[in-house]
């Protein structure tokens, strides 16, 4: 993730602080994945540019990096996915509207469905 990006770097540490935010969208991958690369490089071009959308915080976590378990404990949902990338969004630590695979507009139709533009 470059620097300077709105793409937050989520790890074990970090999770808690992400989902606190009122309205949270992490985006799950795994380092190894296609897919997952393609989706964060157009949601950092997405976040590089917008304006609409500065009220929500947006972070990636790669499900093959260590440190997860308190995450995955959680969240146990996330061992029956069997599709990456998965988008989960967050509304007020709770899970909202989520998708399999990436697409800005999808994302955004989720998103103003459960979170108001400022």
């Amino acid at each position: 993730m470059a620097e300077g990006t709105r793409l937050e770097g989520i790890d074990g540490r970090s999770w808690e602080n992400l989902l606190a935010a009122p309205v949270a969208v992490l985006m799950l991958g795994k380092s190894d994945c296609e897919a997952c690369a393609a989706w964060t490089a157009e949601l950092e071009r997405f976040l590089a540019v917008d304006g609409d959308w500065t009220h929500v915080r947006f972070g990636k976590m790669l499900l093959d990096h260590g440190g997860l378990v308190s995450f995955k404990r959680t969240h146990t949902w996330v061992a029956e996915l069997d599709v990456l990338p998965f988008t989960q969004i967050f509304v007020n630590g709770e899970r909202s509207k989520s998708f399999a695979g990436g697409g800005i507009e999808r994302l955004l139709n989720r998103l103003r469905q459960v979170a108001a533009q400022p």
